[in-house]
């Protein structure tokens, strides 16, 4: 007589699923803002929308994951600041148009379910959701064996955000003479991640090396630095300077400064980035080094210490750095906006990259 068969002999553990949902619970609670109805366990989440502050709605909204970061932090045995990478992928690229993050749901597949391992990378999504400002509204585990190995996993979210009409940021509102504001990143963030992986393969690097530019960190701690969450940096500048001042910001992921920056540039304009502004952060030249990446290739995989650009007016650049200072970050001018005929017969405006970085000159 055959056996009878079950979820949990196919490798479906529906009790392991219902334990990682309990032992997450404290951890979404803290991300509770305004506008939140209900809690975990329905089959979406409900927000109610302000429409005092927003009488004329327009609605944001954003998808991503975090790439082959996730296997440095699965080699590592470390899973609680890779949801914090997630929750900026996706919340740092509503704010750049103007939106308030309102919140944000996640999607975990794994080969083999492991509570604590869930509830780790569930409490870097909740971190990030808090210092995003919104709300972790839901999300979905899947257990896939089979599939993925045990200890694979892949994560993927999706954020809404909320702007009125008439203040939505973006490319018509920059003009010749903005201000090119950079704010700096944590590190590689969370883009980039195949070709370290093949520099460390390719130059015998391994995650416990602690390489002397790296002042006693390890590569590994190095490499899952949590990327900067810049909503409430951006959002900040927003309310004070309002779109009089206030004209655009770019997002710096895959594709670099240039490609990003471009994207919020109109057709006859180009954006003059001066590189004798910043030195890159030590990890960037260590990989530079040891995979033997030639500039063009390193300024289009990485963000070289720039996580965001503030494109802004001319008269508020000064207070703009004031308030960015502040709130504790990194910032300073990287260049300006001007006229360009060239770039006229282009769908969007064009980067200029001129100089050198100072480390280059040593």
């Amino acid at each position: 007589m055959t056996p009878p068969v079950s979820y949990a002999g196919a490798g479906v553990d529906i009790e392991a699923g219902d334990r990682a949902v309990e032992l997450m619970k404290a951890s979404v609670r803290r991300t509770t803002r305004p506008g939140v109805l209900g809690g975990l366990g329905g089959f979406a989440g409900l927000f109610e929308l302000d429409l005092a502050r927003y009488p004329r709605p327009v609605l944001a909204t954003s998808t991503d994951g975090v790439g082959t970061k996730l296997v440095l932090a699965q080699q590592l045995d470390r899973h609680d600041t890779i949801g914090i990478d997630l929750v900026a992928m996706v919340i740092d690229d509503l704010v750049v148009v103007g939106a308030e993050p309102l919140f944000m749901t996640d999607y975990i597949a794994t080969g083999k379910v492991v509570p604590e391992r869930i509830a780790q990378i569930v409490a870097g999504i909740a971190e990030g959701c808090v210092q995003a400002g919104c709300a972790l509204v839901g999300g979905e585990t899947a257990e896939h064996p089979g599939v993925m190995a045990p200890d694979d996993y892949d994560i993927a979210g999706a954020g809404t955000g909320v702007v009125n009409a008439d203040a939505v940021l973006g490319a018509e509102r920059v003009q010749a003479g903005d201000v090119l504001l950079a704010l700096g990143s944590s590190g590689v963030h969370s883009n980039g991640y195949s070709l370290v992986r093949q520099v460390l393969a390719t130059a015998g690097l391994e995650l416990a090396d602690t390489p002397a530019e790296l002042g006693g960190r390890t590569l590994g701690e190095e490499l899952l630095t949590p990327t900067r969450i810049y909503a409430q940096d951006c959002l900040r500048l927003i309310a004070d300077g309002g779109v009089r001042q206030v004209h655009a910001f770019s997002h710096i992921t895959g594709g670099g400064l240039a490609g990003n920056l471009e994207r919020v540039l109109p057709p006859g304009l180009a954006a003059r980035v001066d590189r004798a502004t910043w030195s890159p952060l030590p990890i960037f030249g260590l990989l530079a080094r040891a995979g033997g990446i030639d500039r063009p290739e390193l300024e289009a995989a990485f963000n070289l210490g720039v996580g965001m650009v503030a494109v802004v007016s001319a008269g508020y650049a000064d207070t703009a750095l004031e308030l960015l200072a502040a709130g504790g970050l990194t910032a300073w001018r990287l260049g300006e906006v001007e006229p360009d005929d060239a770039a006229s017969s282009r769908a969007t405006g064009r980067v200029l990259m001129d100089g050198s970085h100072p480390a280059e000159r040593s």
